[in-house]
């Protein structure tokens, strides 16, 4: 018998034993009715990804997974071909690297919580790392890999994980003194896992110094330095995974205190790891982190082709969190680009089904989609003119995101209480102080600017603006070549330099903001929504502006911004243009 029919036997078994047709396998592991017939039959191989489906999807405890054929070996030299046909060969791509022989059970527990994870299943898959490193007692090496495998749980953004970092912490006290290579490999990893989870426990819109951010970044800057520090012979002895693990989170360890085009570099490097590595996993880390530093340094283009690469590796993977990140990248693009219809596809249909099913299987937290979501929406309402549906709906209650529900009070005339917001915020932030230099707060002061210029136009005479603007324009003013990027990634808000051509209009600085202005037309070419809303920006910069031909000049700007946001449904952005024409004549 060969091995894919000893596979197909077992899988037939346990389908069988567990009273589920084809068709609900099917179902559960994405996989086609007919492939997963002829995987049972022998005529089709069992090919280990979808080992780790079905194990998970019959509660195999690793029994499938152990009989799938093993990963296949590195490509070797391949002298005696054609150069042509070498560079074409592509590497396979394996889901992790197999665990270090630290014992059957051990093994077979790692195993298991490896196809877990692989299929969503975050809380099973921890469950599994945790039997792991209760089996390991003893054994500080193998608690430190179980640990690492834990680290990789799925963590909400402002959600403090106190478990984890007392895992880590305790991991890296059990190796002190330990001056192998392994043991030196493993505590890269920790320590990189610690610095991102120092990072992210803090809210989008919290100052609060005592949940560590700062700390976090400081120690993925160290990690990260000492990864590309290691002498030849130990960064040989470091697994290609390992090195992955350590780029990857002491990216996200960096993301709020290191500039967008550094991201890019490390992004850069985890990609060629990924490769290397030949890690399914972190392939996909590879390429959305890759995606969301190049939207972030202004490189749509790139981004775009790097986005479709993810879509072929979602297609591949089929697991349910890899689909949302495919989706979520397309919805932001498809805003980006003014194709509302099919971003309303997504957020009104697909997306909340997708949040209320990992809900309910306790796959995720589900926090983080849900408000990548709500993130989603929100941007989709406010392009169609449609904010007050949002305070109609009571959705506005659920905008955890400060900055936006400031510029959703502007945008809905409620001008009292989006000035109290702003003032409060200021308080709260010490003028904007205490907000990490890079990451979320360029598009949170990104949006206050919004909000902030549209107080100073629309505001009751007499009202009283919060002295904010010379704050905000000193915290923009490192980000002009960049693009805002809300979430991680959410909805690309347009270039920081048009936020603060809008400042300089609300100072009365029409030559000021005109050339923050041109800089942000370049940035967003591709974006016809935004470049309605730039042409409307500059024909009231030159409607301030006392030179010959500056009123036919916004004449011209007007019509074509009303025309494309008419065509596009922008009906706020239509009205503003349509109030303004009258003034040019």
């Amino acid at each position: 018998m060969t091995p894919d029919e000893r596979f197909g036997d077992a899988l037939r078994s346990r389908r069988e034993a567990a009273n589920l047709s084809l068709s609900g396998l099917a179902a559960l592991t994405h996989y086609g009715k007919g492939h997963l017939n002829g995987v049972e039959n022998g005529r089709r191989p069992a090919v280990r990804e979808l080992a780790l489906r079905c194990d998970v999807a019959l509660d195999a405890e690793g029994e499938l997974l152990a009989l799938a054929p093993p990963l296949s070996p590195p490509p070797s030299s391949h002298a005696s071909q054609p150069p042509r046909a070498a560079a074409q060969r592509r590497p396979v791509l394996a889901e992790a690297e197999s665990p270090p022989e630290y014992g059957a059970e051990f093994d077979r527990l790692i195993r298991g919580g490896d196809a877990r994870y692989a299929a969503g299943a975050m809380r099973e898959a921890d469950r599994w790392y945790l039997a792991a490193y209760r089996t390991a007692a003893g054994d500080a090496r193998a608690q430190a890999y179980a640990v690492v495998r834990c680290a990789r749980r799925w963590s909400d953004p402002g959600q403090a994980d106190r478990e984890l970092p007392r895992l880590l912490r305790g991991a890296l006290a059990a190796l002190d003194g330990d001056a192998s290579p392994a043991a030196g490999g493993l505590r890269l990893q920790l320590n990189a896992h610690l610095a991102k989870k120092l990072s992210t426990a803090v809210g989008e819109d919290t100052a609060a110094p005592w949940a560590g951010p700062e700390q976090g970044a400081r120690q993925a800057a160290r990690t990260l330095r000492e990864l590309r520090g290691l002498p030849p012979e130990r960064r040989l002895s470091l697994s290609a995974e390992a090195r992955c693990e350590v780029l990857a989170e002491c990216r996200w360890g960096l993301y709020d205190f290191a500039p967008a085009a550094e991201l890019l570099t490390v992004a850069e490097e985890l990609q060629d790891a990924a490769a290397r590595a030949r890690s399914a996993h972190f392939h996909g880390e590879a390429l959305v982190a890759l995606a969301v530093d190049q939207l972030r340094a202004g490189r749509v283009d790139s981004a775009l082709a790097t986005v479709e690469r993810h879509r072929a590796h979602a297609a591949r993977r089929r697991s349910a969190l890899t689909t949302w990140q495919q989706s979520t990248l397309d919805t932001l693009l498809d805003l980006w680009r003014g194709r509302f219809e099919e971003a309303a596809d997504w957020i009104f249909g697909e997306s909340r089904a997708i949040v209320e099913r990992l809900e309910a299987d306790l796959t995720v937290p589900a926090d983080t989609l849900r408000r990548t979501r709500l993130g989603q929406a929100y941007w989709l309402l406010r392009e169609q003119g449609r904010v007050a549906e949002l305070f109609d709906s009571g959705s506005a209650d659920g905008v955890a995101w400060r900055a936006g529900l400031i510029l959703a009070l502007c945008e809905t005339a409620r001008y009292d209480r989006a000035r109290d917001q702003l003032a409060a915020f200021a308080q709260d932030t010490r003028g904007f102080t205490t907000l990490p230099p890079h990451g979320w707060s360029v598009p949170t002061v990104t949006l206050l600017a919004e909000a902030y210029t549209k107080l100073a136009q629309r505001a009751p005479a007499g009202s009283q603006l919060p002295p904010v603007s010379t704050q905000l324009r000193d915290r923009l003013a490192p980000h002009t070549s960049e693009l805002a990027l809300a979430g991680r990634p959410t909805v690309l808000l347009g270039p920081a330099s048009r936020a603060s051509g809008l400042l300089a209009l609300a100072e009365n600085e029409p030559a000021r903001a005109l050339h923050h202005f041109w800089h942000a037309a370049r940035l967003a070419r591709s974006s016809p929504p935004l470049m309605a809303r730039l042409r409307l920006d500059e024909a009231r910069a030159h409607l301030h502006t006392p030179t010959p031909g500056s009123r036919r000049t916004a004449t011209t700007l007007l019509t074509t911004a009303l025309r494309s946001a008419e065509d596009l449904g922008m009906a706020t952005v239509a009205q503003e243009c349509s109030a303004l024409l009258p003034q040019t004549t």
